[in-house]
């Protein structure tokens, strides 16, 4: 009992000093977690001052003005590179013309090569210049038969035109004034050729304004003045051309839209021009017996079905001038999905009828019966997209020329196969 007792007071100063020590450990411990926390606190605050200063940083460079590039430095001389915008396509096309007027069906094969400049040369103004091919200066094709008889064959070198050259000018919004030689500015329901063929590029002065009538519906004007043919010794002869057209927008989605044009070829009758051939005009003489007042009423129809897309239009057409029999044309058409999106595909079908003298056979449709007027029948044209900038299509005529102007065609079948690669930049 003595000896544990004796052991017990031993302990105590042990344990005393033990705990001491703990004590000491417990007290350096919290000094070095209050110094670790101050650091944390003047790290943060340090971090919270450089992200405002980054933030005032970058709000003095966004405000500060860009320096103009010395002049005559190559960084001045380049700035022209970024309001310059080029493109272009080629279309090569084997083509099948089965023709009554003819013993043996024809094969040939045709391209097609365009290419386009744009250019923004002021804030209101742009410049568009574009070449392209072609056999010879028709209005109607840009086609180069490979091989071609008498002026192509041999492997010989191909031609190539001045296609477009014009300049416009948009001081507002959904206004252009254009002058030069241009697209045609003229709408066309259904991209239907009755009476002026896609290749068409008037050459004179035109206007077109779009505007809004409300959220749904649209209205656009257009205007032109164009030079068939310039007399030095006589009165010009012309075409003045004015359209209006109205869209409005469903509730579901769909639109429907409707329009009239009016086109005034100015002294056609008794004239002739070198490059409109007759294809089915009534001529004297060899000059045009009659004049061309063509008035056109047309609509079109909007719409989907699920997600695919579908159109129906229609044209109604017809010389006004008086004095021909065969004086008007028509055309119904659809179109069933779009192709644009590499794998998708679009089908249109059109059909018809286009009397003697109801449109200028030289500017309208020139794959259409052989091209002119004087025919009936159906257009079938199948599309489908390849890849974004190429696009294989099918297109076939099953027509048919019901008028005697052109020696030996009264009658006859013509039908035409076209199988085309298009390919865009």
């Amino acid at each position: 009992m003595r000896k544990t007792l004796i052991f017990a007071l031993a302990l105590v100063p042990a344990i005393v000093l033990v705990g001491q020590a703990r004590a000491d450990e417990v007290g350096d411990l919290k000094k070095e977690v209050e110094r670790q926390y101050d650091v944390l606190l003047k790290m943060q605050a340090k971090l919270l001052e450089l992200e405002e200063g980054q933030k005032k940083n970058s709000a003095a460079i966004a405000e500060a003005p860009t320096a103009a590039p010395a002049p005559g430095s190559l960084a001045e001389k380049l700035q022209w590179v970024e309001k310059l915008r080029i493109s272009g396509d080629f279309r090569y096309r084997h083509e099948n013309q089965d023709f009554d007027t003819r013993s043996d069906e024809r094969d040939r094969h045709r391209i097609r090569a365009r290419i386009k400049l744009e250019a923004d040369v002021a804030d209101e103004w742009s410049l568009i210049f574009r070449l392209a091919s072609g056999s010879s200066d028709s209005p109607t094709s840009t086609n180069q038969t490979l091989g071609e008889s008498g002026s192509g064959d041999g492997f010989s070198s191909k031609d190539i035109w001045l296609d477009l050259a014009y300049a416009d000018w948009h001081p507002l919004d959904g206004l252009n004034v254009m002058f030069g030689k241009m697209d045609n500015p003229f709408y066309a329901v259904g991209k239907h050729q009755l009476i002026w063929d896609g290749d068409v590029t008037p050459e004179g002065i035109a206007a077109g304004y779009a505007f809004a009538l409300s959220e749904a519906t649209s209205a656009q004007v257009t205007g032109g003045g164009f030079w068939l043919e310039e007399n030095s010794s006589g009165s010009d002869a012309a075409v003045w051309g004015v359209q209006g057209m109205l869209k409005h927008k469903l509730d579901d989605g769909s639109h429907i839209a409707g329009g009239a044009s009016y086109y005034d070829f100015v002294r056609l009758e008794g004239n002739a021009f070198s490059n409109l051939s007759q294809k089915g005009n009534t001529w004297t003489g060899g000059l045009y017996a009659y004049d061309y007042n063509i008035l056109e009423a047309f609509g079109e129809y909007g719409f989907k079905i699920g997600d695919m897309p579908f159109g129906i239009y229609g044209t109604h057409i017809t010389n006004t001038a008086g004095g021909a029999d065969e004086d008007r044309a028509w055309a119904l058409g659809c179109t069933v999905n779009k192709a644009k999106n590499p794998g998708s595909w679009q089908f249109g079908y059109e059909y018809r009828d286009v009397e003697a003298d109801a449109v200028v056979a030289g500017l309208s449709d020139s794959d259409f019966i052989d091209g002119g007027t004087g025919g009936k029948g159906h257009r079938f044209s199948l599309a489908y997209q390849l890849t974004k900038n190429i696009q294989a299509g099918l297109t076939y005529f099953m027509a048919e020329r019901h008028d005697n102007r052109i020696t030996g065609y009264d009658g006859q079948d013509m039908n035409l196969f076209q199988g085309d690669i298009v390919i865009k930049f």
